[in-house]
């Protein structure tokens, strides 16, 4: 292992994104598979109160964003997601978080490429039904996968500005097709009736709407807020464009998913629904719909974007988690290999071909969109509780440091922020959660590799910072096994209390993360850095008196 860098990768790195890329970025993030399935999954769940499950997880993600935009702006990093809770917290908290955040960004890429295979099997031909079985990819789907797999990446392997060019293009397209979808749905068949009956609005209770969150896919589709974030070393002026790209995503994407959610509901027949919506199972549910209300064109526009939306979003993830990689391996926590950055397309390629290799693993184990995205969403909610308490853990330590992001309202949001991943992560249910917070313990094992052989004295107050994280987990997962029947739990907690006792554990974790943040020898490195940042642009600006700031922080 090699001595954590001071930015030399990063140099690497060239600074052509705007705000217009990195919101289509964030955009075509979010709208990949989960706007083809996430409607099905959630009306199964919550019937017709999914599209408040969609209004939910849109609060939920923008009120943890919001946490985010401020230490993105704070420090336009590339593979920032992985680098804010080592800056607040030090090595343990910083690679716990890095490692779930990189489990629920590189798990995407095969779920992507796993809905396009789905969607195909729904293809009048022979060869296309044995791609999959109902309930997962077979052998020959798998196989289609991974060669879409390897599309993503190649797309990656050359230039971000060719990324970035290819990208915009396709989020046009993305966003303009489910907005069709939407509305020719809604033309072809209007039936208020299904909002009524079978159940009611809240045919399984407002529990199943609260899962829905958690596992139908809104969390996951939520996600792509991040992707700008990470691809923050490449923003041209990340203060200003970053936070515009983060909120302008999940707004867009709010209205497009309410609208699907809602053409969705009024144009299954009613005779599909005779065992409830919890009955539901189509294999390409929009298109399924579009040939059964004799909209054939949408159905094969539908078949197309099947492989633009998630060939869109899987290219987009495969850049954003090699930034990921080459940023946890900057902290200190991968093999100096991760960390290389070619100088001629600004592509950490290493880090890009070990992504592929995992996604290639993710794919051999869980073949199905649906159980991807359950993993996915659970680690998600995982990766988001560092950004609260790292945001104003740092406005304890760093006061001073430039914030080109600073909301007054941050000390309530902050707070608010971690009872929402906190609730959500309970709305994941027993045992799901339990499995997933399992995952996250598996990674220690590396951390441990690089960091227990340091001396005592250098590793206690690493430590000493990422208890809060450790204990966080354990008592998640307890509250979990003992919690409500109605979130899978053993009915030791009663429904209602159980949602007020998970509220308070996040507040409690929160206070207790933030005391427990420190002076860290990685905060004191990016501080240079910036000051080097700093003191280099006034000197390329010809600004007078910058030549001894520069050669002080040199």
């Amino acid at each position: 292992m090699s001595a954590p860098e001071s930015g030399t990768a990063s140099q690497h790195y060239r600074r052509t994104l705007g705000t217009i890329s990195l919101t289509a970025v964030g955009l075509g993030s979010i709208i990949g598979s989960g706007w083809l399935f996430g409607a099905e999954r959630a009306a199964r769940l919550a019937g017709p109160a999914a599209i408040i499950a969609w209004v939910i997880g849109a609060a939920v993600a923008l009120t943890i964003a919001l946490t985010y935009t401020e230490l993105g702006s704070m420090f336009p990093k590339a593979g920032g997601m992985v680098r804010y809770g080592q800056y607040s917290h030090g090595s343990l908290t910083g690679y716990l978080a890095a490692w779930a955040n990189w489990i629920a960004i590189v798990s995407v890429i095969p779920g992507e490429a796993t809905a396009s295979v789905q969607y195909m099997s729904s293809w009048h031909f022979s060869w296309a039904h044995h791609l999959y079985n109902g309930k997962e990819l077979t052998g020959t789907g798998v196989a289609l996968a991974s060669v879409l797999l390897i599309g993503y990446f190649l797309l990656n392997w050359f230039a971000i500005t060719l990324f970035a060019k290819t990208n915009t293009a396709i989020t046009v397209f993305k966003v303009i097709v489910p907005t069709l979808t939407a509305g020719s749905l809604l033309l072809a068949h209007f039936d208020t009736h299904n909002l009524q009956d079978h159940g009611g609005f809240t045919p399984n209770g407002w529990s199943s709407v609260f899962t829905a969150v958690a596992l139908s896919g809104i969390v996951w589709a939520y996600n792509g807020f991040q992707s700008p974030l990470n691809l923050a070393g490449e923003a041209r002026n990340p203060g200003k464009s970053l936070p515009k790209a983060v909120i302008s995503s999940i707004l867009i994407a709010l209205v497009i998913y309410i609208a699907l959610q809602c053409a969705f509901l009024l144009a299954v027949p009613s005779h599909d629904l005779a065992n409830g919506w919890g009955g539901l199972n189509y294999d390409s549910p929009l298109a399924n719909l579009s040939m059964a209300w004799g909209l054939n064109w949408l159905a094969m526009l539908l078949y197309a974007d099947a492989f633009i939306s998630p060939t869109g979003t899987g290219m987009i993830y495969a850049a954003t988690t090699s930034r990921m990689i080459q940023g946890v391996q900057e902290n200190g926590q991968l093999p100096s290999i991760f960390g290389r950055v070619d100088p001629k397309t600004g592509i950490p390629r290493p880090a890009l071909l070990l992504n592929l290799f995992i996604a290639f693993l993710f794919l051999a184990v869980f073949r199905g969109w649906g159980s991807l995205a359950e993993i996915v969403s659970v680690a998600t909610v995982i990766s988001y509780i560092t950004g609260p308490v790292a945001v104003m853990a740092l406005r304890r330590l760093a006061p001073d440091l430039n914030r080109p992001v600073k909301l007054r309202a941050m000390p309530v949001i902050a707070p608010v922020a971690m009872v929402f991943g906190s609730l959500v992560l309970y709305w994941a249910r027993w045992p799901l959660t339990g499995k997933v917070i399992f995952l996250m313990a598996a990674g220690l094992p590396i951390w441990a590799w690089y960091e227990l052989r340091k001396p005592w004295a250098e590793i206690k107050p690493h430590l000493k910072a990422g208890v809060w994280v450790i204990g966080y987990l354990l008592v998640m997962a307890g509250i979990s096994w003992a919690g409500s029947k109605d979130y899978g739990g053993h009915g030791y907690l009663p429904e209602g209390w159980d949602l007020l006792v998970v509220a308070l554990i996040g507040l409690a974790f929160y206070a207790f993360g933030v005391r427990s943040a420190w002076a860290n020898p990685s905060l004191a490195q990016i501080r240079e850095e910036l000051a080097q940042a700093e003191a280099q642009s006034a000197a390329a600006d010809g600004l007078p008196g910058t030549e001894e700031p520069a050669k002080a922080s040199a």
